[in-house]
């Protein structure tokens, strides 16, 4: 029973601070989103700014998968390459290790966070009842600061029992040491797998740090722990990226790549890396940290001199341990990046030929800039889904194209195939639409701020109105099958009136895709929006007056009448809904309140 007890206190004790970490990691993301976008976007083709980048951008929000995740989504969002990406994620591997540091200064060293955790809650409880979003993530963030080392505080107890009982790590460790330098690569496995187990390199980066020690588990077992852990770390972000688009699949890809190759060559110089970081901390600042106080020659301490050398002696030695452990994880990885920084392009082409994306695929339906679960913050959710109403006003721009090209057609077989096209891609558009909806329809889950939930509204209303001209050309594609099925012709006055009708709406669709573009910059070219749908407008009263007359006269073939009518009445309608899309754009309307019912209702075909 007492076995069964010290398990699950130890398994709670970590899961008390993986939430600790979790709170708080969410929490400065949430305070400092703006500028953590500021940062990430300040990343330019110069690789010692991403690196600088991702050091930073982990350095503050302590978790090297939240940076991933966001590197991901500017990938996403084209405001980062992947060449880019690639250098942030060396350094967020650099940034990583600051937790250890966090961890031996706070929680190991001589002054613990935890005595102080109760009063930091304190201040950060009432925060979470204020208006003001950003106190509350800050709030947040100090009581996930607080969770975390009383956490961390928890594990450290409840793992007192090796300490106690040295002969149940010698059990374990005894037999996997046996084998000489294969030892070291069994430990590194076992850091893998610690870290796929836990979820969380900060959470194994704890445990191997509790571990350590006089009496503990050795430095070089340690060190091949924390190898592992560099690994495990990317592994669990490749089974997430299983599921996602290819981007995703590629920064998880290089990630993965680009620790696997640090380790590799860190087994050959293992042992000289090991050494040094113990070098380090015995000849330099580091030496003071693991200096305790002086021992009381009174022997009020309650203990005899002996006693208490000895004890100080034992918990110096396991203070030097633990930040030598700190300073090999931080040596390696700085090492690793200074090395392999310089092959940034070379990993970024042997990742895009590993994975590649799919031909043809705008006929073949998925969302290419959504996928993964890629959500950390609301504005990040609004970003992706802006890329990928570009892609959609794409998509029903090439529809009128396709239209134009199957009024021209003669042919049959070519007439069938414009049409199944045309057909496909209002597919395509209906379910653009819904996923879009679904999408943000969790990032409304998501604290956001007004300009977050206006940007949302008119995510939403754009993506109906693209949708609904996907609807419309569908519409005119079955008009022109009639029209072939039924023989009838137009004349060459007919014709080009509607091809002069086309090549207007044609243009404005392009100023509609540039409008989209500019959703975050919001410099809209609203002026040439309204212009050209009034010159559509008179286009289409120009051929309705004429088509009116021409009737009364005679003309043309009365049977084409409905048609003709039919399709510059539709791409009419066409251009009403291309200008419904700027105007949700510059706030015109506002379709954030419509959000919910949107998202429960079906698509109108």
């Amino acid at each position: 029973m007492d076995v069964l007890y010290t398990v699950l206190t130890v398994i709670g004790s970590l899961g008390f601070f993986i939430f600790g970490m979790k709170i708080m990691s969410e929490g400065i993301q949430k305070v400092a989103g703006e500028q953590l976008r500021t940062i990430l976007s300040a990343a330019t083709s110069n690789r010692v700014a991403g690196v600088f980048t991702g050091f930073l951008t982990t350095s503050i929000i302590q978790s090297s998968s939240a940076t991933t995740v966001m590197v991901v989504s500017f990938v996403n969002a084209k405001l980062l390459s992947l060449r880019q990406a690639i250098g942030v994620i060396m350094g967020a591997n650099i940034g990583t290790t600051m937790t250890a540091f966090l961890l031996m200064f706070f929680a190991f060293g001589k002054f613990s966070i935890a005595d102080y955790s109760y009063p930091i809650m304190a201040f950060g409880v009432p925060m979470l009842f204020l208006s003001n979003q950003r106190i509350k993530s800050l709030g947040e963030f100090l009581i996930g600061f607080a969770i975390l080392f009383l956490g961390l505080d928890a594990l450290k107890h409840s793992m007192s029992f090796i300490k106690d009982n040295p002969e149940f790590l010698e059990l374990i460790v005894k037999p996997l040491s046996e084998f000489g330098y294969l030892s070291v690569i069994l430990f590194v496995l076992i850091g893998g797998l610690l870290t796929v187990v836990v979820q969380s390199s900060s959470a194994a980066m704890a445990i191997t740090i509790t571990l350590c020690g006089s009496g503990g588990l050795p430095l070089e077992y340690g060190a091949a722990i924390v190898l592992g852990e560099n690994i495990g770390t990317t592994v669990t972000a490749n089974l997430a990226a299983m599921i996602g688009n290819v981007h995703a699949k590629r920064a998880a890809r290089a990630h993965l790549f680009f620790n696997i190759i640090g380790v590799i060559w860190m087994l050959f110089v293992f042992g000289l890396f090991v050494d040094m970081a113990q070098y380090i901390v015995d000849n330099t600042v580091f030496d003071g940290l693991t200096s305790l106080k002086p021992i009381d020659p009174t022997g009020k301490g309650g203990l005899n001199l002996a006693a208490e050398g000895a004890a100080r002696v034992l918990e110096e030695n396991t203070l030097k341990i633990r930040w030598s452990l700190a300073v090999f994880h931080l040596c390696f990885n700085i090492v690793n990046t200074l090395l392999l920084v310089w092959f940034v392009n070379k990993l970024e082409s042997t990742v895009v030929r590993m994975v590649k994306v799919k031909a043809g695929s705008d006929e073949e339906y998925h969302l290419e800039f959504i996928g993964g679960g890629v959500m950390s913050t609301a504005e990040l959710s609004i970003m992706q889904a802006q890329k990928e109403l570009e892609r959609f006003g794409g998509i029903v721009h090439r529809m009128n194209g396709f239209l134009q090209r199957m009024l021209d057609s003669t042919g049959k077989k070519e007439r069938k195939k414009l049409g199944k096209k045309l057909e496909k891609y209002e597919d395509i558009t209906d379910k653009i639409e819904m996923e879009i909806i679904e999408y943000l329809g969790k990032a409304a889950q998501l604290p956001m701020g007004k300009d977050v939930s206006k940007k949302m509204g008119a995510v939403l209303a754009v993506a109906s109105d693209l949708e609904s001209i996907g609807d419309i050309y569908f519409q005119l594609s079955k008009v022109l099958d009639k029209k072939a099925s039924e023989k009838l012709w137009f004349s060459p006055a007919q014709r080009n009136s509607l091809h002069e009708l086309l090549n207007k709406v044609n243009e404005a669709f392009d100023v509609m895709n540039k409008n989209i573009r500019s959703m975050f910059s919001g410099k809209y070219d609203v002026k040439s929006a309204y212009q050209v749908e009034h010159q559509i407008n008179e286009i289409r009263n120009k051929i309705r007056e004429w088509h009116f007359e021409s009737l009364e006269k005679e003309e043309y073939n009365i049977n084409s009448t409905v048609v003709y009518s039919n399709l510059y009445s539709g791409l009419e309608k066409v251009g009403d809904h291309v200008l419904n899309v700027t105007e949700s754009l510059t706030g015109n309307v506002d379709a954030y309140e419509q959000m919910r019912p949107m998202a429960t209702s079906p698509s109108t075909n």
